[in-house]
């Protein structure tokens, strides 16, 4: 797609995008890109858990970040070009950060691809238990589960390709995740209800620190029932 997009453009074009991986992807842009274009690999983290044109809307890029990730040079047009997309970016209502590509993969494997991929097999678990129906799982359906098939009612063909394009830093991710798991299994399992407070505790500020910085909001059912009543 790249190869197809840089062809038709002219010197003084910049070439961009918005996917969720960069690493592998940056660099067949860069490949593709004839002299003079400039690339500039980006990726808006804004967006549910629907897809296409019609499920965009006006607010979607409203105080939410968009990552770039230009390569390190000291040519003065390139930096222009940069200067040119944030303020695109800007101009729409989205907060700009720069950010090394192989970095932006690591993050974002923790903050979107590792929950999503938790909320794809947590959803899977559920309906492969035999000893639960699946019509009790969607009727007694708490909260929290319900959050997870939000999640998981994302295009699974994107998700495919995000896990198969990332999978190095996800990999690296879903190991740690998986020891910690197994921390909290033993101390649910040795009765340790210090550690699961402990670990409770700190996990309920970073929920509150990212409502504080206003990516989320702070209302009950994160504010999904405003305007229902």
């Amino acid at each position: 797609m790249a190869a197809v997009a840089a062809a038709a453009m002219k010197p003084g074009a910049t070439l961009t995008d918005v996917g969720s991986v960069k690493a592998g992807p940056a660099e067949a842009m860069h490949a593709a890109a004839p002299a003079g274009v400039y690339v500039i690999p980006g990726h808006p983290i804004a967006g549910t858990e629907h897809s296409g044109p019609d499920a965009g809307f006006a607010e979607l890029f409203e105080n939410r970040w968009t990552i770039l990730t230009p390569k390190i040079n000291d040519d003065e047009a390139y930096a222009l070009a940069v200067a040119r997309l944030s303020s695109f970016w800007r101009a729409i209502g989205a907060n700009v950060e720069l950010m090394d590509e192989k970095h932006h993969d690591l993050v974002l494997a923790v903050t979107s691809h590792l929950p999503h991929l938790i909320a794809y097999t947590i959803v899977g678990s559920a309906a492969d238990l035999e000893n639960v129906t699946e019509s009790e799982v969607m009727k007694y359906s708490a909260g929290g589960f319900r959050d997870f098939t939000r999640i998981a009612a994302s295009d699974p063909t994107m998700w495919r390709d995000i896990f198969v394009a990332n999978k190095d830093a996800v990999l690296e991710m879903l190991g740690r995740f998986t020891e910690d798991l197994q921390a909290m299994s033993r101390a649910i399992r040795w009765g340790d209800a210090d550690t699961l407070h402990d670990h409770f505790t700190r996990t309920r500020a970073i929920r509150r620190g990212i409502v504080a910085a206003g990516q989320e909001s702070a209302e009950p059912n994160f504010g999904r029932d405003r305007g229902k009543h």
